[in-house]
Order: C-alpha cells, then sequence, then structure tokens
C-alpha cells in the first residue's frame, strides 16, 4: 500500500513573521528599546546644556508662580512691560532685602556661634578620649592634623579652583534665569502660541490645555509650597528665637527654603537647626527644638496640606522619591528642587491629554 506524499509545509512569509505572536513581541521589543534609546539621548544632551535649562526651568516656575500678579496689574490696565518690570523689581527687592537680613544677622552672631562651636568640639572630644569607649588622642590629633594637610594640599587648592568655577556657573545661570524670566513674564502666551503655530485642529487644541494646565499646575504647585514652607520657616524660626539660639533668621531662611524639597529637606533643616542648638545652647535646648520640628512638620502634614495644596498637586511619596534621587542625579541640589514640580506637571499632562472640552484654565 503507497502512502501519499504529504504537503509540503507553507513557506513563511515576512507578514507571518511580523504578525504571529513573537513577531509582536519582537516588534514591541524593538520600539522600547527605540524609545529608552531616545530618552537617554534627550537626558545626556539636557544634562550637558544644564547651564541654559535650569536657567529656563526656573523662570518657567517662577513666571508660573507670578502669572497671577501678571493677569492682576493687567487687568489693572497696565500694560505688558510695565507690569513686567513691576513684578521682576518687586520680586529682586524682596530676595535682595532677604539676603541684605541674613548677612546683617549671621554677622552679628557668627563671633558668639564660633566660640560656642569650640567649645563645643572639645566637650566632643573629651567625650571622646573619657567616654565609654575611649579613643586615643593620638588618633585624634592624627586626624586633626590629616584634615590640616588636606586643607593645605594641592588638592585642596584644585577644590577651591573648581569652586570658583561653580560660583561664576551659578552668577552666569542666575543673570540667565533672570532675563529669561523677563520675556516669559512678558511675552508668555505668545512664545507658547509661536509654538503651536504648526499644528491645528485638534492638536492644537491639546497644546493650549497642555499649556494651560501646565502653567496652573506648576504655578499652584509652588505657590503652595511657599506657603507652606513659609508656615514651617515662620513656627520653627519664632522658636529658635524663643530659646535664644543663634542665627534664628538664617535657620528660619534654611527652613524655607528646603521645604522646597519635600520629605528630605524637612528633615535635613531640622538636624542643621538642632545641630546648631546643640553647640550653642546644650542639649535640653537641642531637644526642644527637636520637638518643634518634629510638631511643625506634623502640623504641615495634616492640616496645611490638604488645604492648601489641592489633590490635583499630590503625588504619591514613592513617585516623590523616585523624583528626587532622579532629579538629584541628573542636577544636583538644583535637580532635587525641580523635580517635584516638574513630576506634578508631568503627571497631570498625562491625565488632561486626551480630555476633551474647554481648556483647563477655564474649568
Amino acid at each position: 500500500m503507497t502512502v501519499p506524499p504529504s504537503d509540503p509545509a507553507p513557506t513563511p512569509t515576512l507578514r507571518s513573521l511580523v504578525t504571529d505572536k513573537f513577531g509582536v513581541v519582537a516588534l514591541r521589543s524593538g520600539q522600547i528599546i527605540v524609545v529608552l534609546i531616545l530618552a537617554v539621548v534627550i537626558v545626556f544632551a539636557l544634562v550637558q546644556l544644564k547651564l541654559v535649562v535650569i536657567p529656563v526651568l526656573v523662570a518657567l516656575i517662577i513666571a508660573a508662580a507670578a502669572s497671577p500678579i501678571m493677569r492682576f496689574l493687567k487687568n489693572r490696565g497696565l500694560s505688558a512691560i510695565l507690569a513686567t518690570w513691576i513684578t521682576l523689581l518687586a520680586g529682586i527687592a524682596v530676595i535682595g532685602g532677604l539676603i541684605t537680613l541674613i548677612v546683617f544677622a549671621v554677622r552679628g552672631q557668627w563671633d558668639g556661634l564660633a566660640s560656642s562651636a569650640k567649645d563645643g568640639l572639645d566637650q566632643l572630644q573629651d567625650f571622646i578620649t573619657n567616654g565609654p569607649i575611649p579613643v586615643d588622642g593620638g588618633q585624634i590629633e592624627s586626624a586633626k592634623q590629616g584634615l590640616i594637610d588636606f586643607a593645605t594640599s594641592s588638592q585642596a587648592g584644585s577644590g577651591a579652583l573648581a569652586g570658583a568655577s561653580v560660583v561664576g556657573e551659578l552668577a552666569t545661570g542666575a543673570a540667565l534665569a533672570v532675563v529669561i524670566l523677563f520675556f516669559f513674564l512678558k511675552d508668555g502666551p505668545a512664545i507658547w502660541a509661536f509654538f503651536l503655530r504648526p499644528f491645528t485642529g485638534h492638536r492644537k487644541a491639546r497644546g493650549e490645555r497642555i499649556g494651560d494646565t501646565a502653567v496652573r499646575v506648576l504655578g499652584g504647585y509652588v505657590r503652595g509650597t511657599a506657603i507652606i514652607a513659609f508656615v514651617d520657616a515662620a513656627g520653627i524660626g519664632i522658636g529658635l528665637a524663643i530659646l535664644g539660639v543663634p542665627l534664628a533668621l538664617p535657620l528660619a531662611v534654611i527652613v524655607f527654603i528646603t521645604a522646597f524639597i519635600p520629605i528630605v529637606g524637612a528633615t535635613a533643616a531640622g538636624i542643621l537647626a538642632a545641630l546648631v542648638a546643640l553647640v550653642a545652647n546644650g542639649p535640653v535646648v537641642a531637644l526642644i527644638v527637636i520637638i518643634i520640628v518634629i510638631a511643625v512638620n506634623q502640623i504641615e502634614g495634616n492640616f496645611l496640606q490638604p488645604v492648601v495644596m489641592a489633590q490635583s498637586l499630590k503625588l504619591h511619596p514613592l513617585v516623590i522619591l523616585v523624583a528626587l534621587t532622579a532629579g538629584t542625579i541628573l542636577g544636583g541640589i538644583t535637580g532635587a528642587v525641580l523635580a517635584v514640580p516638574i513630576a506634578a506637571v508631568g503627571w497631570a499632562i498625562v491625565k488632561t491629554w486626551n480630555e476633551k472640552g474647554q481648556p483647563a484654565s477655564a474649568r
């Protein structure tokens, strides 16, 4: 009995190779790889241009926060250029006045703090030498000599040169940020409209919606954080002043600034305030300072945050930590400050990407 030959297996075509399950997985994997490579290239380019990127981001954040002031002045009949100059000069005057006040406060209390710090270090050395785990005094002197040798070495000199370079970059970035801020305040809507010129229809409407959402969320985040930071700084600063801790005003300003770094900033400012109190006033006052810092942080988290910050501006703590880590790696302290508001804006844009109806600002 003869067995009929079986039909030969069909030759796979390019279409079948692409559309079968393995082909779909391969195509999706390739797309993901391309997107990741593009993201890495963009991030690398932004890091290399951080001297320009950071001033642009800082100016954008400040312009968004100051948008209600500009709108108020324009509604009172002022021209765009006059409203811009008033807003910009008022901001510079406030910041300059705070810096001058801090300098005079530090100058008046620095000698006393330095003397207290010397006494505190002597007490610490005595405790280490004669404490429960005695350390040879020669080891302490050796460590001191090592610090002195480093301070007088070429490495310290190169570090000082690097510090001077950083100061130059900061000055350049600050000047550039002020210039960019001026144009953002004066022509912000016109600048965004220029970028939307190539788009029409629903794409243009989406661009307008994204712009409105970004300004609303970014400005609301910065203003809300500034209010919370001011309350934190006032509460801790008043507590430090009542306790007689030196440099209470500069420490309050540090609390205000670090409050813009969620989670990490408040902890770092509290530790610094407690250390100053420990050196200058002793352990009892330092413990009271820690209690004040904890109480202020609890009031912030349980009362101020829900009232001042809208629900749309809230991010999960895990998202905040990831954003802070990424921002710190890419941009240092500046990156840590900018990371969370940028993440908040990005999440708000994702939520309104396909939203229909009126722009976000009209709702």
